[in-house]
């Protein structure tokens, strides 16, 4: 109601004489108004609040209550006065959504299809729900089967032996998908101690914590021209494909591995060749720059074994290893444009170079831009740099963005000027490689960012973001003043062989020299940083660490040093960082959520704070706050475990399953330490049982079981 409204329903001799007072009563009309209109408003959300999605915040926990909604643990924590602003809001807008479906759900209880819901709902885990009583062997019956003893004859195929020409069942065996029957395990599927799978009253529920990350028109490597045999990752690994997920059809349907971000089989591949081979699938082959018309063939394509690259495809064939991630065409095989790829493979989180999107992408709008890639203004990096120097009078502010997921090998070295803003980024959906060497040469060679200009003067800045670099190291000299390097890859030991080991594991991939720089490493995986700097004439490097890996290639090989292995003149701050090597600094100013896989030693102690961190004990730290093993007094049983520390594996610093639990859930807020910390995996587990106790079907018990 407006105040005109209501200055209407007086009668006209009042408006008159109020006219010529002033207006004082319409300016008291106005306030009450103001007033009638809050009411008004408040009766009207009166009907919004019968409704789950339009009720205010404070109704949902009532209509919970009305509907028997249970909070889970996760988000009881989350919602607790220790935790941050974002998670609180996170937590916030779970229930609705949950009370929201807590009917419908309550509908389809026992439901095997409500069950793979619950993991994609409560934890963004696809999964697959087996009901383990249908897997069990059982004794034939002595009796003679009728026609219509129906249920006899299912039971058939429940005691028998294993047909051994069933290949692709048999390569299903103890998995999400398995077919055939097996013996009785006693233990439940939600025991505490021994997990049984096989039993009666047993429900599995299989989980995928992998995704499938997508690399689009990726160049393949060739690894032997005469026998043209190519490798998927430009890297020259070998990488295990993964199924680019399908929805399912129904709300009923039970997933099977064409929904999940399952590693695919040799034997699935040829079986369903259709549903995982083609542009826009999980895999694609092409001969030729041209999307359209340089295809292979479905009908050309072969999966077999290359593990010895001894199968050798016959003429208009083209073999396919998805579980080493190899190609091999006929030999002596015009590939004049050479082979680009479309595959998928499996990753942890989004951090490190790929094709994901970055939500801290944004630049300045002053900023001069510049693309490079195929079909852009620029085919190569170095032009772009030429053009800005260019123009650097007028625009010291620059973003070089990268197209497509080509390698670059031009870029040698980065000259910056004082108050120069360079960023070097990928595009969103787009993967770049920086090759620092040709693998002709005979050593790598090194991406030089050198700053010039007085002492004086503004330092500058450049931004690494999205890249992925290869085959050298990155050397800051000179004066610079601040170097991010945001969801990129330096690969550990500047490169990977043909089995994933590194090539050369003692060199740096980040060295900071005689430069007062400051880092920052946000999201990425680098190998070792080595500083160079004079400790008596300057001030130390300050280095910021978070979400990210520093990986040395081995426990006892250095991480972050100085050269000749002392101590880096450096100040680091490292927060939710895993780190593989060792680390000989000057002193920290804060290490928390951290695992720590390699000696630590810090020279100056009286000054910083470790918390909330796995160290080894022997380290010399500042005080250490809440860190393990020291903490749980275990040290021989509270050791660190990785399900993988080699770099280009689906499960790469991953904590194993079978690490203490007070590494599990070692970090200040419950969660696990390290790079992977904010997937908040042990509260996606509790909250995925709470509501698998919840909703699985009467008198069974039901089991998480992890996939990958």
């Amino acid at each position: 109601m407006t105040p005109d409204q209501v200055y209407a329903l007086l009668p006209a001799v009042h408006r008159r004489l109020d006219a010529q007072h002033g207006s004082k009563l319409y300016e008291l009309l106005a306030v009450i108004a103001a007033q009638a209109r809050v009411v008004q408003d408040d009766i009207e959300q009166l009907y919004d609040n019968w409704f789950i999605e339009t009720c205010e915040d404070w109704v949902v926990p009532y209509i919970g209550d009305l509907v028997g909604y249970r909070m889970l643990p996760g988000t009881t924590a989350a919602l607790s006065d220790n935790a941050s602003p974002a998670h609180r809001l996170l937590a916030a807008a779970a229930p609705r959504r949950e009370v929201a479906n807590t009917v419908a759900n309550r509908r389809r209880k026992g439901t095997l299809a409500l069950l793979e819901d619950l993991a994609t709902d409560v934890a963004d885990w696809p999964g697959r729900a087996v009901e383990c009583r249908r897997l069990l062997a059982v004794t034939q019956p002595i009796r003679r089967y009728t026609t219509e003893d129906h249920d006899a004859r299912r039971r058939l195929r429940r005691g028998g032996l294993v047909d051994l020409r069933r290949i692709d069942t048999l390569d299903r065996i103890d998995g999400p998908f398995d077919e055939l029957a097996h013996t009785v395990e006693v233990p439940r599927a939600d025991s505490a101690r021994r997990v049984g799978r096989y039993n009666i009253p047993g429900v599995s529920l299989h989980v995928w914590r992998l995704r499938a990350h997508p690399v689009t028109m990726a160049p393949a490597l060739c690894v032997d021209r005469a026998r043209s045999c190519y490798t998927f990752s430009v890297l020259g690994h070998d990488t295990e494909l993964f199924t680019k997920p399908v929805p399912e059809p129904s709300a009923s349907h039970v997933a099977d591995e064409m929904n999940v971000p399952a590693p695919i089989r040799r034997r699935a591949l040829t079986e369903r060749l259709y549903d995982y081979y083609g542009p826009r699938k999980s895999v694609c082959v092409w001969t030729g720059p041209h999307p359209d018309r340089d295809v292979v063939p479905l009908d050309h394509i072969v999966s077999a074994d290359l593990s010895d690259w001894g199968y050798s495809p016959r003429a208009g064939q083209v073999a396919l290893d998805p579980v080493l991630g190899r190609i091999r065409f006929p030999e002596q095989t015009d590939l004049e444009w050479g082979v680009r790829v479309t595959y998928h493979h499996g990753f942890s989180n989004d951090f490190g170079g790929g094709a994901y999107p970055r939500p801290d992408n944004t630049v300045g709008s002053t900023a001069a831009r510049f693309r490079v890639g195929p079909g852009e203004e620029h085919r190569r990096i170095t032009d772009a740099i030429e053009r800005w120097r260019s123009q650097r009078p007028r625009s010291s502010e620059a973003i070089i963005e990268i197209a497509g997921n080509d390698v670059h090998r031009d870029v040698e070295s980065i000259l910056l000027e004082p108050g120069d803003r360079l960023t070097l980024r990928a595009d969103d959906g787009s993967r770049p490689v920086l090759a620092l060497s040709d693998r002709t040469e005979n050593g790598p060679a090194s991406l030089r960012i050198n700053g010039t200009g007085p002492r004086d003067e503004s330092l500058p800045r450049i931004v690494l973001d999205g890249l992925m670099v290869t085959g050298g190291s990155i050397q800051v000299s000179g004066k610079v003043g601040q170097l991010v390097v945001r969801h990129c890859t330096f690969v550990p030991g500047w490169g990977l062989g043909v089995r994933g080991l590194p090539r050369s594991p003692e060199e740096a991939s980040l060295e900071l020299i005689d430069t007062p720089v400051c880092v920052e490493v946000e999201h990425s995986i680098l190998g070792t940083v080595v500083v160079s700097r004079d400790e008596a004439a300057a001030e130390p490097n300050r280095i910021f660490l978070s979400d990210s890996v520093l990986d040395a290639t081995h426990p006892e090989l250095a991480a972050l040093a100085g050269p000749d292995g002392r101590y880096a003149h450096a100040l680091l701050t490292a927060r939710r960082a895993t780190v593989i090597g060792s680390v000989r600094t000057r002193a920290v100013d804060l290490v928390e959520n951290c695992l720590l896989n390699g000696d630590v030693q810090i020279a100056q102690r009286t000054k910083g704070r470790v918390r909330f961190c796995w160290l080894p004990p022997s380290s010399r730290t500042p005080r250490r706050l809440y860190c393990q093993p020291e903490h749980s007094g275990d040290p021989d049983r509270v050791t660190l475990k990785f399900a993988s520390t080699r770099y280009g594996t689906p499960d790469y610093v991953q904590l194993a399953d079978t690490c203490a639990e007070e590494i599990w859930r070692g970090a200040d807020d419950g969660s696990e330490p390290g790079a992977l910390h904010d997937l908040f995996r042990p509260q996606r587990q509790d909250n995925l049982s709470a509501r698998l106790a919840e909703y699985a079907p009467a008198g069974c018990n039901a089991g998480v079981f992890f996939a990958t």
